[in-house]
């Protein structure tokens, strides 16, 4: 690993963008992980940047403004489809349930 290689009298800046990491979902990310490992050590900070410290071309703002927009949409979709999916998987059983026989009750 390249921290463990960092020696005496020397800096090192590490850079990294944790909305632009192109894992499969649900696996971890090294970024995120070094993040939350080191986050406790004195002698290491972390920087984070919003799009308004973007000072490249503008345009590169408002395409980090876009793709967080993006995931905040998506995310609420699949929240929905699932709840969806819910609610038609009740009123599947609910409809089973009311449509099977029942035993009638002898005197």
């Amino acid at each position: 690993m390249f921290l463990t290689r960092i020696g005496f009298n020397s800096r090192a800046v590490i850079t990294g963008d944790v909305t632009q990491i192109d894992l499969p979902r649900n696996t971890r990310s090294g970024l995120r992980h070094a993040i939350e490992v080191l986050a406790e050590v004195n002698e290491i900070s972390f920087n984070f940047f919003q799009a308004d410290d973007v000072v490249r071309h503008p345009v590169v703002a408002r395409i980090v403004q876009a793709y967080d927009v993006w995931e905040a949409e998506d995310a609420r979709a699949r929240k929905e489809a699932e709840k969806r999916r819910r609610q038609e998987r009740e009123q599947s059983l609910n409809a089973s349930q009311q449509s099977a026989p029942t035993e009638e009750k002898q005197p």
